[in-house]
């Protein structure tokens, strides 16, 4: 399948453009230092409530018109807590912990120099959006912290929407942002449930699969047209794939150059 004639590529952000599995964990490392350090609590306890909550995120079903999601996220530190230590809620310490873990992950949460030459040159060619699901001051937050803005012709973020990721009106409404046709466009993420199956519901042009592990998907998964390792293999993906020309050939030289692999990103994604 070529990729002559695409006009649009849009991209997901956690674990696609930023690492945002490595920050989270290392916003759990901080809070687990301060447990220990500040709160005296022993080691098994302070892994305890993290796990707890880590666990509580991964479940997570946030309606904002019900609860802000910074009141939902220091409930989920509140419960922990009390569900390991026992005792009354602390609703102080709560605070606390999701504040140190909000602060230390936006820290961690940045875009690479490679990425950004990636996309500035890749910008020359076509149209870029960027195409995230979650909580709407959440993934704000995240960008502002990445900076990531000037790189992009729109900025779509699910929680902002009816609906998100794999819905194939959020798709449309990239097309219809951009002024471009499904049979336009390129999908890249790092999801298939959500990036690829969203982009094989709306009738894109193609999917391109991050898949850091280089592990094969499950049978029942939907089955991306293409997968890199990293995002910056994109340019040399686009390359051989149709899309070449000057600016094509100085963006896979920028990928060759660079350094491509990475650890597992499964983890906290919002």
């Amino acid at each position: 399948m070529g990729l002559q004639g695409i006009k649009a590529v849009f991209f997901d952000l956690d674990n696609t453009l930023i690492d945002t599995a490595a920050a989270s964990r290392a916003a759990i490392e901080a809070v687990i230092d301060a447990l220990q350090s500040v709160h005296h609590c022993d080691e098994r306890e302070a892994h305890m409530i993290c796990d707890k909550v880590q666990a509580k995120l991964l479940k997570e079903c946030h309606d904002p018109a019900k609860m802000c999601i910074t009141d939902l996220r220091i409930q989920h530190w509140e419960e922990a807590i009390q569900e390991t230590k026992g005792g009354n809620a602390n609703r102080n310490l709560a605070s606390e912990c999701y504040f140190l873990w909000k602060t230390t992950r936006l820290k961690h949460l940045t875009l690479a120099d490679e990425t950004r030459g990636m996309l500035s040159d890749l910008r020359k060619v076509v149209r870029l959006l960027l195409l995230t699901n979650g909580d709407t001051q959440t993934q704000r937050e995240k960008i502002e912290a990445c900076a990531c803005q000037p790189y992009f012709d729109a900025i779509v973020v699910g929680g902002e929407q009816k609906e998100e990721k794999p819905a194939s009106s959020i798709f449309h409404h990239c097309c219809e942002l951009l002024g471009v046709q499904p049979q336009d466009c390129v999908m890249v993420g790092d999801s298939l449930d959500t990036d690829i199956q969203g982009g094989l519901n709306a009738g894109l042009k193609a999917t391109v699969w991050i898949n850091r592990t280089v592990t094969a998907p499950k049978d029942a998964a939907p089955v991306p047209h293409y997968v890199i390792s990293s995002v910056l293999d994109l340019p040399g993906l686009l390359q051989n794939n149709g899309v070449a020309n000057s600016e094509m050939n100085k963006m896979a030289s920028i990928c060759n150059a660079c350094d491509c692999s990475s650890e597992d990103s499964r983890s906290l994604a919002y």
